[in-house]
């Protein structure tokens, strides 16, 4: 009998999986588009508006700047020793810091950038929104003729987005350098050769799809975990504390999600 049962009931958990999956799909684009919106709205940006948005991009920029730029540099220091060597060993040393560039600023920074910023500022928010939300904190705000979206939830995205491409372009800058050091030293004498493949690699195909997924990367991890945070269901486990990795694990797989498929798309646009 109990067979028989599940096998009834294994239609209805597929169903209730897969519309449960559209939903959280359904409401990041939502959110995202009302983000949108609220962001190209004067309105938006009052004088407690533009407070608290100065307050977030600086809590979730500088705090995290020196540690991911330092680590930016030794990566980069450590990438181009390998390449270089590995490069000379066959006999292509004149393709190695081509690849370095390649791989290192096109690839690895920008994607490393957001999943910090992710890691450390944009997660945390997300789950910060859930806990606001369960206590009753966007019913008081509502109550007081303010907008929980406008006041708690859109500076976080800005600050997030602000962050990760500040953390991008400033790591970009310093792997370049450090790529330059690695193989010519503190000599200028490469400075032309390098300005020369450095425009050889940086096409404005190629400009461009850098910049659109530097950017794409942002949105997601700035946009996803606030809107797993925001539309996080008010459970409890059984002390009564809520239940704050339910936001934090399903923005996290859906982020990844998302942030593959921008890569992917990146290394289409680039080599296909």
């Amino acid at each position: 009998m109990s067979a028989a049962q599940g096998v009834v009931e294994l239609p209805d958990r597929i169903w209730a999986m897969v519309r449960g999956w559209a939903v959280s799909w359904w409401r990041i684009v939502y959110l995202g588009a009302v983000v949108l919106v609220l962001m190209l709205s004067p309105s938006s940006y009052n004088r407690a508006t533009r407070w608290r948005l100065a307050r977030h991009m600086y809590l979730e920029t500088a705090p995290i700047l020196i540690g991911h730029t330092l680590l930016a540099a030794l990566l980069s220091l450590v990438i181009t020793r390998i390449v270089v060597v590995t490069a000379q060993s066959y006999g292509l040393s004149r393709y190695a810091l081509e690849m370095v560039i390649r791989v290192l600023v096109l690839e690895l920074i920008p994607l490393t950038a957001a999943l910090f910023v992710a890691m450390r500022a944009t997660i945390p928010n997300g789950t910060k929104l859930a806990l606001m939300q369960q206590s009753g904190h966007f019913d008081a705000l509502r109550a007081h003729g303010a907008d929980p979206i406008r006041v708690e939830l859109l500076p976080r995205v800005i600050a997030g987005i602000y962050a990760s491409v500040t953390l991008a372009a400033l790591s970009c800058v310093v792997a370049l350098l450090m790529a330059y050091v690695g193989v010519y030293g503190l000599s200028t004498a490469g400075l032309p050769l390098y300005t020369r493949m450095f425009g050889h690699v940086f096409t404005p195909q190629i400009t461009f799809i850098f910049a659109f997924k530097t950017v794409f990367f942002s949105l997601a991890i700035a946009l996803i975990p606030m809107a797993e945070g925001l539309y996080a269901d008010a459970r409890t486990d059984r002390n009564g504390m809520p239940r704050q990795l339910d936001s934090e694990l399903g923005g996290l797989a859906r982020m990844f999600a998302v942030l593959l498929l921008i890569e992917a798309a990146s290394l289409v646009g680039n080599y296909y």
